[in-house]
């Protein structure tokens, strides 16, 4: 077993999943917003801490993706990573620097974030990370998404993967198939397996220990806006199909996006899915609003209520984490 991978299975084991904390300055301060908190460095500080310190970190999460503001921030005498590694669980980074407009494209995207990255990636490990997160985004309609969209963002996942490793660390892998439009499932489906499949296709060629990488894909769903909806088995047998036909057997694990789902839609979606899966891969949450909305809405009535907001916080996480073993039900949520 490779260091690689032995981090890897740390983030992911037992029921743990991923705490996606990597929001931008500027998607803090539109969360903070809509409940109104003034987003400034304290208050984000403050709300991520409360999460970072609570009891689930031990029990439910494996992993915190951070953003470059936050990996940097000290609460008391401690810096963010070491008060993360205390919980038993590893600090990782975003490192791609966001999507803009593809060059030969009027409205796909692609992920940039390549040039210097070697260099960023040596001073995250010197401040505790030890994996880090790249997103492609992928639109669907009858023209999209392109091959030249699905190249490019395939190509730049790879290289930056080859380069994380090359670093000690363990890339997750994100190429997310938005849900943004009326397509259905099925149509999904298919744009999802042709996206991760060509994403495999470069990691391998960019000499990629895939033993030592996590994915994180969405789920396939109809879009948001499609006048009819498939099934939560359907949404599970869907996914666990597209994963086995595209995902090669080295990769050790799938931490799904919640991708625009609610809270409990993206619990019991994984829940199912797990129920039903019979690959060897361990399946699992990368989650951010899906972990953490109820909290900061609870928070943000009282900023200095660290217990309370934690106890909600805690529910959430181990519900997730009761999913990513099969083990969630609705009455438990009713219950607690």
């Amino acid at each position: 077993m490779s260091e690689l991978n032995k981090i890897a299975l740390k983030i992911i084991l037992s029921g743990k999943g991923i705490l996606a904390a990597d929001e931008s300055t500027g998607t803090m301060t539109k969360r903070l917003d809509a409940v109104n908190v003034k987003s400034n460095e304290d208050n984000r500080l403050n709300f991520r801490n409360t999460l970072f310190t609570s009891e689930s970190m031990r029990t439910c999460i494996g992993g915190v993706i951070l953003y470059d503001e936050t990996i940097r921030q000290s609460f008391g005498s401690k810096t963010i990573p070491e008060i993360i590694s205390d919980s038993g669980a590893l600090p990782g980074i975003k490192v791609d620097t966001g999507a803009k407009v593809l060059a030969g494209s009027t409205y796909e995207k692609i992920t940039e974030g390549l040039d210097g990255l070697r260099e960023r990636l040596k001073e995250y490990y010197k401040l505790g990370a030890r994996f880090t997160k790249w997103r492609g985004v992928y639109s669907i309609s009858d023209k999209f998404p392109s091959k030249l969209s699905i190249y490019s963002n395939a190509h730049a996942l790879a290289r930056y993967a080859a380069l994380v490793q090359e670093c000690d660390m363990v890339p997750i892998v994100e190429p997310e198939v938005l849900m943004d439009g009326n397509h259905s499932a099925k149509v999904c489906y298919e744009k999802t397996s042709e996206v991760i499949k060509k994403c495999f296709e470069e990691l391998i060629l960019n000499k990629v220990d895939l033993t030592g990488v996590i994915l994180k894909p969405n789920m396939i769903l109809d879009g948001n806006s499609a006048t009819s909806k498939v099934s939560n088995d359907q949404i599970a047998k869907l996914t666990l199909k597209c994963l086995e036909e595209s995902v090669p057997k080295e990769v050790p694990g799938v931490a799904f996006l919640s991708g625009g789902q609610s809270e409990i839609e993206a619990t019991e979606n994984l829940n199912l899915i797990n129920k039903a899966n019979k690959t060897k891969f361990i399946m699992t949450y990368s989650y951010g609003r899906a972990l953490q909305q109820s909290a900061l809405k609870y928070w943000s009535k009282d900023i200095e209520d660290t217990t309370g907001t934690q106890k909600v916080f805690n529910h959430r996480a181990k519900m997730c984490s009761l999913a990513a073993q099969g083990k969630w039900s609705k009455d438990l949520e009713i219950q607690s």
